[in-house]
């Protein structure tokens, strides 16, 4: 089975299971000019021939750098690509993390990621929460979420996503409106939405998770190198696999910046694991 024949609903779209998460584009810490353009161009390009129609950006990403070259790479988009994007945070002029939270705020970064995208309406727009940048933490989130509902009603959002919250606020935000996909920290050795994954799959609703492979962290584990090592795949392609394997609503933006590693990325969904070997990654979880 190749990863475009897995397909899942994220919003109005149909997209591939195994997306592409654009973070790695610009330069260290997701801070600065791309490093390299020709080759990020190349890795977007061959991304989307090789079945990849749901991409994950933000302006913040450079800040602006990385929204700029998809939109050199790809414009004009294919109708079927899904980009996805997330608003909620700003950059300081050393690359820190800082909130962005107010409903000027908001406008403002869907303004911006429309014009370094060109679009005229953005598929969904993730709100990530950064009442703690870190880890999701419990707190109202109602008044940015109506900021985005007033843009979703002036047309330039046409789905509103969550990102780094915990379950209740994905509960509150439902009762003021329809949510298309949760973004939280997730993977094989980071299991604490193991609930609210299987709570979103049972309503139909995508989670999409961010640092699948451990993020600037790389997951490392005897037991995911041992079931590498059995399967002649790599520790990373098993992780992956692993995220397919344990929801049909998980979607996957790995991200690369070479045109190699895209395609190491893709060959995951090809990479079949057994019950057994399912049971002894879960073993992994910290």
């Amino acid at each position: 089975m190749s990863h475009t024949s897995m397909t899942y609903p994220l919003g109005d779209r149909e997209v591939a299971r195994l997306g592409y998460g654009a973070m790695q584009l610009a330069g260290p810490g997701v801070f600065g000019p791309i490093s390299d353009e020709a080759r990020g161009i190349q890795v977007l390009r061959d991304a989307l021939a090789s079945g990849v129609n749901h991409i994950d950006t933000s302006d913040f990403y450079g800040p602006h750098e990385t929204n700029k070259l998809i939109k050199k790479a790809l414009h004009p988009y294919p109708d079927n690509l899904c980009i996805v994007t997330k608003v909620g945070a700003r950059r300081d002029e050393k690359g820190g993390w800082l909130p962005a939270f107010s409903p000027q705020e908001l406008t403002q970064a869907v303004e911006d990621n429309l014009r370094n995208l060109g679009l005229e309406t953005l598929e969904v727009v993730n709100l990530r929460s950064m009442l703690d940048e870190r880890q999701p933490k419990e707190g109202s989130l109602e008044p940015q979420l109506e900021a985005l509902i007033t843009l979703k009603e002036r047309g330039l959002i046409r789905h509103i996503g969550l990102s780094n919250v915990t379950a209740k606020q994905v509960a509150d935000a439902q009762k003021l409106t329809k949510i298309a996909c949760v973004q939280n920290m997730y993977n094989l050795a980071n299991r604490h939405d193991d609930a609210l994954v299987d709570s979103l799959a049972e309503q139909e609703i995508a989670y999409v998770p961010f640092f699948p492979l451990g993020g600037f962290s790389p997951l490392q584990s005897t037991q995911l190198d041992e079931v590498a090592a059995q399967l002649q795949a790599t520790p990373m392609q098993v992780a992956l696999a692993w995220l397919l394997k344990r929801s049909p609503n998980i979607l996957l933006i790995p991200g690369t910046s070479s045109p190699q590693h895209l395609q190491e990325n893709l060959a995951s969904a090809k990479v079949i694991l057994s019950d057994e070997v399912m049971e002894k990654l879960n073993g992994i979880a910290g």
